[in-house]
């Protein structure tokens, strides 16, 4: 699949599952459906590379990087995005998690040297400006209180777990290990991880047996979690985390899709013109400057 490809199948997943996480809610803690939905994923991947024979040992060092990403990126990242949706609407948490644009560009330049070109610069704006306007009436009429703020602060704590998750991926990457493996290992660290953490703070482990729960679980598991991260982590390694992040800005853009179609939401001139603004990032961004490779 060429970038263009990946870029799109990490965007309308993605951007769907904003609105399939509210199908986690309740029951069962937004702890114990991470590493719920990361053990199924990890597991499916395993299985994966048992059946295609694709190699599974690995030095102590590679595992502690794989553990390191599965921590950061399938861990305390997806924690912090179900409890930010339990307290604030997911237009405002997509809203924040579109600052990812900015902490992998900056990421990148201190970790790695990338030197920061203007016209991803100026798209990354154009796409968290725009996705601002997009979210800018439910931003209004959101009630302030002690909720808003501790949703906003689970928000924040997630995209920049997530940030460090997609440095650490491109580092990973570069070190030769395989996106599959990547992900089989990271996934199932992360599971571990999270499931500690919730044994720690005392979370019971439960589950829900309902229809909605189990389907979107696998949704989240197969699709969220197996299909865009792989497409995800292979953009990384192929065009670096500053612009492969870039998907945080465009990812709200279908989560407001998926609102207008199922949740009723209205669209206004700041809905239109924000999307407009989204789009010209993403020319400013994604486009090859003259003769590069693609």
């Amino acid at each position: 699949m060429n970038n263009l490809g990946l870029y799109l199948v990490s965007v309308l997943i993605w951007g769907s599952t904003w609105f399939v996480i509210t199908f986690q809610l309740g029951r069962v803690p937004p702890e114990m459906s991470v590493a719920y939905r990361f053990a199924l994923a990890g597991l499916m991947l395993l299985a994966w590379c048992v059946v295609r024979r694709q190699r599974l040992a690995y030095p102590w060092r590679d595992h502690a990087a794989m553990a390191g990403q599965g921590a950061l990126l399938f861990g305390l990242n997806y924690v912090c995005v179900y409890r930010a949706e339990g307290l604030i609407a997911s237009g405002l948490v997509a809203v924040t998690f579109s600052l990812i644009v900015f902490l992998n560009i900056f990421g990148a330049r201190l970790f790695f040297g990338t030197a920061l070109k203007p016209t991803t610069l100026a798209g990354a704006a154009c796409g968290v400006a725009g996705v601002v306007l997009v979210f800018l009436p439910e931003i209004r009429h959101a009630s302030t209180g002690s909720e808003l703020g501790l949703g906003v602060g689970y928000a924040v704590v997630a995209v920049v777990s997530a940030s460090l998750g997609n440095l650490l991926a491109a580092r990973n990457h570069r070190r030769g290990l395989p996106v599959v493996q990547l992900n089989t290992f990271g996934m199932i660290y992360g599971s571990l991880f999270v499931a500690a953490f919730a044994a720690a703070g005392g979370r019971p482990f439960v589950f829900d047996g309902s229809v909605h729960y189990l389907l979107s679980l696998a949704y989240l598991a197969l699709f969220g979690s197996v299909l865009a991260f792989g497409a995800y982590l292979t953009l990384i390694g192929r065009i670096g985390a500053e612009r492969a992040g870039y998907t945080g800005a465009a990812i709200p853009i279908v989560a407001l899709l998926m609102s207008t179609c199922f949740e009723g939401l209205h669209w206004h001139a700041a809905t239109i013109l924000g999307i407009l603004l989204c789009l010209a990032g993403n020319f400013l961004v994604l486009r090859r400057a003259p003769g590069a490779k693609a």
